[in-house]
């Protein structure tokens, strides 16, 4: 499970760099950039709801740090 989440994590970063790199290279020319941010926003709403799942299906336990 934490190679799973820490994949996801890996993902979200390379998309945001990826964008990134096609920012300061196209210049806005093209629609890359903006197809990365999209990427990088759909995985990370996928992480969230993935995570909300395990945590109700059990795969996944609260720490117990209390805030």
């Amino acid at each position: 499970m934490r190679i799973l989440i820490a994949l996801a994590f890996a993902l979200i970063l390379i998309s945001l760099g990826s964008a990134l790199f096609y920012l300061m290279r196209d210049r806005g020319t093209s629609n890359k950039t903006v197809r990365a941010l999209a990427l990088r926003v759909g995985l990370s709403i996928a992480l969230f709801l993935f995570l909300i799942v395990a945590g109700q299906m059990g795969w996944i336990q609260s720490t117990g740090i209390r805030y």
